[in-house]
């Protein structure tokens, strides 16, 4: 079960049901693939609703691998996502959210 309080999310891949998580680590990854001034551009493009397939494949990747999963960026674009693209950028959105939420967030 995904730990709102540890800024974990669920997703399921292909059927699977993953937790997502934005470490240290998976931050600075994210920084790189969207070659971003700051993290905080990123929260105000999806606060603002500005963010692009691109954001929201970055962050759920980056989700993913701070929650163990070995993939790559190819297989998450293969992969069938349960809820589409609306529950991908819904998990995108709250992942990002709980990363950077005190305690008692969504």
């Amino acid at each position: 079960m995904a730990n709102p309080h540890a800024g974990e999310v669920a997703l399921w891949l292909d059927g699977k049901r993953h937790v997502l998580r934005l470490t240290l680590g998976a931050l600075a990854e994210l920084e790189e693939a969207l070659e971003a001034d700051s993290l905080i551009a990123l929260v105000e493009r999806f606060e603002a609703g500005r963010f692009s397939t691109r954001d929201v494949l970055a962050l759920i990747v980056a989700g993913l691998r701070g929650g163990g999963w070995q993939g790559e960026p190819a297989d998450l674009r293969r992969a069938d996502i349960r809820g589409g693209p609306v529950e991908a950028a819904r998990v995108a959105a709250l992942l990002l959210a709980r990363a950077f939420a005190g305690p008692g967030a969504p």
